[in-house]
């Protein structure tokens, strides 16, 4: 019988397509240099523009004109609401992890949704999530916490309304960064590249099928 009591899911990049799909898209289709986008929010780090935006400390107003800002300086425009439009439209759930979190969940295991995101106006905190009610026993969102992976305070808040200590607990991202400090906390982490080949490792940490 398994050692693990909850599986712990990104959301964008491992239950849903990545947002940095939508990124390479935009970029593309406005004339932006390949990974322009990505290298604005990196470069802004924790005190960016979308990190204050994926821990809440901006109203998507705020967000808007900040980040069109920080894009603007780094010589390109920018539209954030076409840009959050793109991230939503790729943002339905992948049917290999529907059908891998109901399986585990039926051998008993609790499930969490752990994710770094914003906060819509007019939805309480929650973004992109359609199609995932009734997936999760617990959703765990930077936006509503005011703390966003890789900082491990959002990790220790996952696990302690899971009720499991981290070597009962297995964590999907598709972000090494986010892994790192929850592989440092005990946790068995898979790296998500590939859907198929990440639920391959599940099953065989595990112990039982998936899908």
């Amino acid at each position: 019988m398994t050692r693990y009591r909850a599986v712990i899911f990104d959301l964008g990049g491992v239950v849903m397509p990545s947002p940095l799909d939508a990124f390479r898209a935009f970029e593309r289709r406005h004339g932006l240099p390949h990974r322009f986008i990505s290298e604005v929010v990196v470069s802004g780090g924790e005190h960016g523009a979308w990190s204050r935006f994926e821990r809440g400390e901006l109203t998507l107003e705020t967000f808007a004109e900040a980040f069109e800002a920080e894009c603007a300086a780094a010589g390109g425009r920018v539209v954030t609401s076409e840009l959050l439009a793109e991230i939503r439209s790729g943002s339905g759930p992948r049917p290999p992890m529907v059908t891998a979190i109901g399986a585990i969940r039926e051998q008993g295991l609790r499930t969490a949704a752990l994710t770094n995101n914003w906060p819509d106006a007019g939805a309480n905190g929650v973004s992109r999530r359609a199609g995932l009610d009734g997936l999760f026993d617990l959703v765990v969102e930077s936006a509503v916490e005011g703390v966003r992976k890789p900082d491990v305070r959002i990790y220790e808040l996952t696990l302690s309304r899971l009720d499991v200590t981290p070597s009962e607990a297995v964590f999907l991202d598709d972000l090494g960064t986010n892994l790192k400090p929850a592989r440092a906390m005990g946790m068995t982490t898979i790296k998500v590249d590939d859907v198929d080949a990440a639920l391959a490792e599940l099953e065989a940490v595990l112990g039982f099928a998936v899908g």
